[in-house]
């Protein structure tokens, strides 16, 4: 069990407890008064099967986590609680004035709306009523109304508490959720930005260096000693995602685009004249260029292409413009994450067609220098939780209902006039206020603070008590046994609870109390301690809970970050290791034997193809796929790998979110298993759709050599079972001597075709 668990294992226990005390109390307390008006073994039998009946509906329906509380069965709980409030009252007037406050309470819990709340103030109202006949004083009958208020917000708040903690523990797993998705994000995000780039590069590289040994061996192999160079760079960031940090070399980046676009045929200019840069100003303009050269390759078309890096005051920008338009230009999905990032780094970017020329430009603006740091502080939510302030405002109507009580009983039990009455009121605002002002504030600590309170809370109930010689004019006296509960240790505090507590019932006996008001006097003090104390307790274990959730959710990231890298290691690493051997091996083999330099130069192309796919399958694990952005994407990968591509897509906007996702997996298996198994030099990406029906056929000339078994593949078999969950079918396999079809159809819902 976590440190988390057993927390909220000790506040589920914690409630339950106080809750069966604080309830028998409250049946206790009106058996006694049962036994006070004339015990006979009628009224004895009926008066206990009616309160434990009440606490039976309790604590067993009402009190109960997972009771679903708008069910019949809560409606008729709560109807017989009705009968079992008002009906014994003609037999039991006084004993039964603590009844209503259960069925006040429950009407909170098991009522909707603000329906619960006009008949939460309906039962407080009729408590009186009921009793208005039999000669009950009305000092009496307020008291009953604010017993009723306060009773039912303490059966209201003890019975919810407790769900609310399992409903915040629950929450927090949601938010830890949310957390490692954003991780995986920002992951994949990184992944295709810099490892993806970086393989993307060793195999066009590699493609031209294998064409060029032979006739122009010293260009092939400065080509050869770039891919050692960019393989070397491709395992740093490895290590760099995993960790998630990175510091990108804007000289390096300007370097390898030059290079990579001169391989592709663009005619290539650079202009720098910045200023000294900060970290993280390199890094945003690295990250910019990297991802427009991307653009430009990916799209393809352009022949020419500028670089520009200057600086103006406190700014430095960078302009990447070339005449290569891509289609939909200004909407690629990169760009577009690509300026949040530079958002985030103070800085701004545009993508759009400019000039009269037609050409396309990537502008952006950082900050050359950062601003100050600002002091680290731990993230917080932007206000109080529902749950904590409910908690908050429950716990204040309480202690102030405790409060009001106190002068009311004390102006029916004092045999004289208005100076005791006054005291018992100026007692009860006292404590009141440094409970609220002190002792209930959430996690309490042992302090001179708390230790004052606590000393005030002593003398505010003790010095009145005796020297008016009346128990009841000491305000609430339990608050002072939940204030010594709330701010000594533990073990020292619950001592103090019972001293108070026992202290109670010894004063009450001295002062020549009734033994009616003895027992009274020790209930009530257990009863108003354990409220104080529970409700406390219970609010800042929900405060703490929602503050806990960011720890949680940055346990699962890191978690989630370890297996990231592992992920990263178990598929990148040795590729990236062997695609640096082997390109090592070539530059030395170049001159010396061309043939066999060839050969390693055609494995490092083999293995690049496949590490792409491995990026793809790691990159798209850790995030919602996009149909769209998977069609580009193919497109990009298929170019690299010298395949020819032709695309027909329909607009697959009106698709379900579903239906989208499940297409783009088979759309990057399919490409996956083309660039792992197949020879193809041409592929055919279709999307049709109509009412009914929409359908994907990814079609090679290159038939895989695990043809006749791809069918049991465990890739092609997880999306056989993907297309089928939404009553589809998926095939796969040769449909000519030189043709391999990747089929998936899925049926549409007739929403998705309106």
């Amino acid at each position: 069990m976590t440190p988390g668990q057993e927390h909220s294992s000790v506040s589920r226990r914690l409630a339950y407890v106080v809750i069966s005390v604080v309830f028998a109390n409250y049946l206790g307390n009106a058996f006694l008064y049962v036994l006070n008006a004339g015990a006979t073994p009628a009224r004895i039998a009926g008066s206990l099967a009616c309160l434990l009946s009440i606490g039976y509906l309790q604590l067993r329906v009402f009190s109960r986590p997972g009771t679903n509380l708008r069910s019949r069965g809560a409606y008729l709980a709560l109807g017989l609680m009705a009968l079992l409030v008002f009906v014994p009252v003609p037999l039991f007037p006084n004993a039964w004035g603590g009844m209503p406050g259960f069925l006040a309470g429950s009407a909170l819990l098991v009522l909707p709306g603000r329906v619960r709340w006009f008949a939460f103030a309906a039962v407080a109202l009729a408590n009186p009523a009921t009793k208005a006949g039999y000669g009950v004083p009305t000092g009496v009958l307020a008291y009953y109304v604010a017993s009723s208020l306060t009773a039912g917000l303490v059966v209201y708040g003890l019975s919810r508490l407790p769900s609310l903690v399992a409903r915040l523990e629950t929450a927090r797993s949601e938010l830890a959720g949310l957390a490692v998705a954003q991780a995986r994000l920002g992951f994949a995000r990184d992944l295709q930005d810099l490892v993806g780039f970086s393989l993307a590069t060793i195999t066009l590289k590699a493609g031209v260096a294998r064409g060029m040994i032979g006739e122009h061996t010293i260009r092939a192999t400065h080509e050869v000693a770039r891919i050692i160079g960019i393989s070397r760079e491709a395992l740093t960031d490895v290590r760099a995602v995993a960790s998630s940090y990175r510091e990108l070399s804007l000289s390096d980046e300007i370097e390898s685009a030059r290079s990579v676009l001169a391989a592709a045929g663009v005619v290539t200019t650079v202009e720098t004249g910045h200023p000294e840069l900060s970290p993280p100003a390199r890094t945003a303009l690295a990250t910019v260029l990297r991802e427009a050269v991307s653009n430009l390759l990916r799209h393809g078309g352009a022949t020419r292409c500028s670089i520009t890096i200057g600086g103006a005051g406190r700014t430095v920008s960078i302009d990447v413009v070339h005449d290569g338009v891509p289609a939909g230009a200004g909407q690629s999905d990169g760009l577009t994450t690509l300026a949040t990032r530079v958002a985030a780094a103070g800085g701004s970017l545009l993508a759009q067609v400019a000039g009269p020329d037609g050409t396309y430009q990537v502008h952006a603006e950082v900050p050359a220098s950062p601003a100050p740091a600002e002091p680290v502080r731990r993230p917080r939510f932007s206000g109080p939780p529902i749950a904590t302030r409910f908690a908050g405002a429950l716990l204040t109507a309480v202690v102030i209902g405790y409060g009001v009580m106190a002068p009311l009983l004390a102006s029916y039990n004092l045999a004289t006039g208005l100076t005791k009455l006054a005291v018992c009121a100026a007692s009860s605002a006292g404590i009141v206020a440094l409970v609220l002002g002190v002792v209930s504030r959430p996690r309490v600590q042992p302090g001179p603070a708390g230790h004052a309170a606590l000393a005030g809370i002593a003398v505010l109930v003790l010095v009145p008590q005796f020297v008016f010689h009346d128990p009841f004019v000491g305000g609430v006296p339990g608050f002072l046994a939940g204030a010594a509960a709330l701010v000594l240790p533990r073990r020292p505090g619950w001592a103090a609870f019972a001293v108070v507590v026992a202290g109670q019932g010894v004063v009450h006996a001295v002062l020549g109390s009734a033994p009616t008001d003895v027992v009274w006097g020790l209930m009530a003090t257990t009863n108003h301690g354990l409220a104080l104390y529970a409700l406390t307790r219970l609010r800042s274990m929900v405060t703490e809970l929602h503050e806990a959730r960011e720890e949680l959710a940055t346990a699962a990231v890191t978690q989630e970050r370890l297996r990231f890298a592992r992920d990263l290691h178990d598929l990148l690493g040795y590729s990236l290791s062997a695609i640096t051997l082997k390109s090592e091996l070539t530059h030395r083999l170049a001159v010396v034997d061309p043939d066999r330099a060839r050969q390693e130069l055609t494995e490092v192309l083999e293995i690049s193809r496949q590490a792409l796919a491995d990026v793809r399958s790691v990159a798209l694990s850790y995030r919602e796929l996009s149909f769209d952005e998977e069609s580009r994407s193919a497109q990009a990968l298929l170019s690299a790998a010298d395949i020819e591509v032709t695309v027909r897509i329909d607009a697959c906007d009106h698709l379900p979110g579903e239906v989208r996702v499940t297409l783009a997996t088979v759309l990057r298996e399919g490409v996956t298993n083309l660039l792992r198994h197949s020879k193809a030099e041409h592929c055919e990406i279709t999307l049709s759709s109509s009412p009914d029906l929409v359908s994907l056929d990814l079609t090679n000339d290159g038939i895989p050599s695990v043809a006749r078994k791809s069918s049991d593949g465990s890739g092609i078999g997880n999306l056989t079972t993907r297309v089928r969950a939404l009553g589809g079918d998926l095939l796969a396999g040769p449909v000519s001597e030189q043709t391999y079809r990747l089929h998936a159809e899925i049926p549409l819902p007739l929403r998705a075709s309106r």
